[in-house]
């Protein structure tokens, strides 16, 4: 593994039994994560985010493939190294807070709690409570209870929670699900004022296109592979994470113009490839394409006895169909017709401006 990859996936495969069949949530997924880097993960429902999230953090086990954290490759360890390694070296934020917290601790509790089962002293437990309470600005809210405090705030205190024991990675399963905007931007802040402050890799798994965009760099992850790579602009990247709320009227950041950011097709290690499905649509391209080599590179042509016919789409406007046009696995079909819509109308375009 190369040093500036603190993440690495190759092949990855898991494959669950479900009453006798077998469904595989993973075929073959590779990703390089860096030292220090926030990724956001995306996809629709079922691609297998969550099922990469859970074998990162150690929750479950690939079926086959190499999967390496910090040097170690995960599917070599025992059950045994497996729970060290997610009791030591991994910080989990879940969406739900009754996941995160137990309601009847305070939120300095909750943190001590953590350290108090990896054995550590009273002293330790309390000078790096308060250090935690202060970094994520909850040190005056310390003694309260998680049901009298904000979504928000629980989440703050989750967080804290999640660095009691000072792992290497934060791993975070749709963190800002349950706030508003607002709060999620002053949370995705934190989360990037943290990674600063103790050298954190952070992997975000989200379905909110806002969310993505304040990460360093975007996996979209279609049918258990890799499918588009979304990295911004790095000059761009300190003055756009600001944790601000964008311009009134306008719920994308990108929408304002101040975003640079370019969406790549990833090749696997065979050298395959997943082509967006809004431009396999605007292509007129179906099952089986043409591929010729040309002048500076590689042609994809629709085959002439399957070309798409291109029509009209059906309105569609909000973050949702956004959200559906970059990362769906599905080709959006005019509803009536079943036909792919035409160039200039997408979303997806007006995102990437």
């Amino acid at each position: 593994m190369s040093d500036s990859h603190f993440i690495m996936a190759s092949g990855l495969v898991k494959i669950f039994q479900i009453a006798g069949l077998e469904v595989v949530a993973l075929q073959g997924l590779d990703l390089e994560v860096a030292r220090g880097e926030v990724l956001a993960l995306v996809g629709p429902s079922g691609s297998g985010k969550s099922t990469l999230l859970n074998s990162l953090g150690g929750l479950d086990r690939p079926s086959a493939g190499r999967l390496e954290v910090d040097g170690q490759n995960l599917l070599t360890f025992s059950q045994a190294e497996l729970t060290t390694y997610r009791r030591e070296q991994v910080g989990f934020v879940w969406q739900q807070t009754a996941r995160n917290l137990l309601p009847y601790l305070s939120g300095r509790g909750n943190i001590e709690l953590l350290m108090t089962l990896a054995g550590r002293g009273w002293k330790a437990r309390r000078s790096w409570s308060n250090e935690l309470l202060d970094a994520v600005g909850m040190l005056e809210h310390a003694d309260q209870k998680p049901p009298q405090l904000s979504g928000g705030q629980q989440q703050r205190i989750a967080i804290a929670c999640a660095l009691a024991n000072k792992p290497k990675i934060l791993l975070a399963d749709e963190p800002t699900g349950e706030v508003d905007w607002t709060t999620s931007q002053r949370i995705l802040k934190l989360l990037r004022d943290l990674r600063e402050r103790y050298g954190l890799t952070i992997v975000i798994v989200t379905h909110d296109p806002r969310v993505a965009e304040q990460a360093d760099r975007v996996i979209a992850i279609r049918d258990g592979r890799t499918s588009t790579e979304t990295i911004r602009a790095a000059d761009e990247r300190a003055a756009e994470f600001d944790g601000q709320p964008p311009a009134e009227g306008h719920e994308h950041a990108a929408s304002n113009g101040y975003r640079s950011a370019e969406e790549l097709v990833v090749l696997d290690s065979a050298g395959r490839l997943q082509l967006p499905g809004d431009q396999r649509a605007l292509a007129g391209i179906g099952r089986r394409a043409r591929v010729e080599l040309v002048d500076g590179g590689i042609l994809i042509r629709p085959s002439d006895d399957e070309r798409i016919e291109v029509t009209e789409p059906t309105t569609e406007t909000g973050a949702e169909s956004a959200h559906h046009s970059i990362y769906s696995t599905d080709l959006p079909l005019d509803t009536q017709n079943g036909k792919a819509p035409t160039k200039g109308r997408w979303p997806f375009q007006r995102l990437k401006k």
